[in-house]
């Protein structure tokens, strides 16, 4: 898969989406904020969570965006790994399928 470009097209959905439902999504965007910003646990603690979480609900768009943000938030291919080493062991075979394809992502947009 190439990630560039699913996150792309991602995008583009998203924005359509926010046209038809801009309160919606403008409410979604202030829980992402609210969610996301640094407390007990930083940010990157947070985008590692997202990435173990978007591998166990199966979600490429989750793996996607949350992948690139763990990166921006300081994220080492290391730390990437690990964490899905954790989803694996708490979602079993289908958390290895996608954890690989969340290293895939990662090697992608560090390149």
């Amino acid at each position: 898969m190439n990630w560039h470009d699913f996150l792309t097209n991602a995008n583009r959905n998203l924005a359509a989406f926010r046209k038809a439902e801009p309160e919606a999504a403008t409410g979604f965007g202030a829980m992402a904020k609210a969610a996301m910003a640094p407390g007990a646990l930083s940010t990157l603690d947070k985008e590692l969570m997202c990435i173990a979480i978007g591998i166990s609900k199966q979600c490429n768009d989750c793996i996607g965006f949350h992948v690139k943000a763990a990166i921006a938030a300081g994220a080492t291919r290391d730390q990437v790994a690990e964490t899905i080493s954790v989803a694996m062991y708490m979602g079993g075979g289908p958390a290895f399928m996608y954890g690989a394809r969340a290293l895939e992502a990662y090697d992608q947009f560090v390149a």
